[in-house]
């Protein structure tokens, strides 16, 4: 009897035969959260048009040969005249199993395909936190991870002495 892969997917031994490139998706999780409203409840009353600012930072971490850890820490501030409406941070983590790549390849995945897995995970998060905290349904635009990840390419060479990015180490930020 022979088994069928599903998907496409590649039985155990026929993945332990394949010396290719590898990734996987080991274990998402929020490993940090924070909501808070310091005007409440006086600011519910109050008819003000909120500004918002949306900071985006990422961080990479190599546990071993084959494991990264990547945060995408989001932090969103809205703002009524000054005053402070609510402030959610949120830092979206993930372990990514990641082989076979070049040094290229893996910078270019740790910054752009790792946060594209993460992302909707936060997104979604700081919806509910919003919405939890009594506010009106906000949801985040997507984010183009690639553009952000060519722009922090571009400043690091321009910071890098000759012999540009390949002696770079591997950062993965966007």
């Amino acid at each position: 009897m022979s088994e069928e892969n599903v998907n496409g997917a590649l039985a155990p031994t026929e993945a332990a035969d394949n010396a290719g490139p590898a990734f996987t998706v080991e274990k998402l999780y929020v490993k940090d959260v924070s909501f808070e409203v310091p005007g409440a409840p006086a600011v519910f009353n109050e008819q003000l048009q909120p500004q918002l600012q949306m900071n985006l930072n990422q961080s990479v971490q190599r546990l071993n040969d084959n494991a990264y850890e990547v945060v995408l820490g989001i932090t969103l501030t809205c703002n009524a005249d000054d005053k402070p409406m609510y402030l959610v941070e949120v830092k979206q983590a993930g372990v990514f199993g990641l082989s076979g790549f070049d040094a290229a390849t893996l910078d270019g995945m740790l910054g752009t395909h790792c946060p594209n897995v993460l992302y909707p995970y936060a997104r979604q998060l700081i919806s509910e936190l919003i919405q939890a905290g009594g506010f009106p349904p906000f949801f985040l635009q997507p984010i183009n991870f690639d553009a952000l990840y060519a722009e922090g390419l571009r400043q690091r060479s321009a910071q890098q002495p000759e012999g540009g990015l390949a002696d770079a180490e591997t950062a993965g930020n966007a």
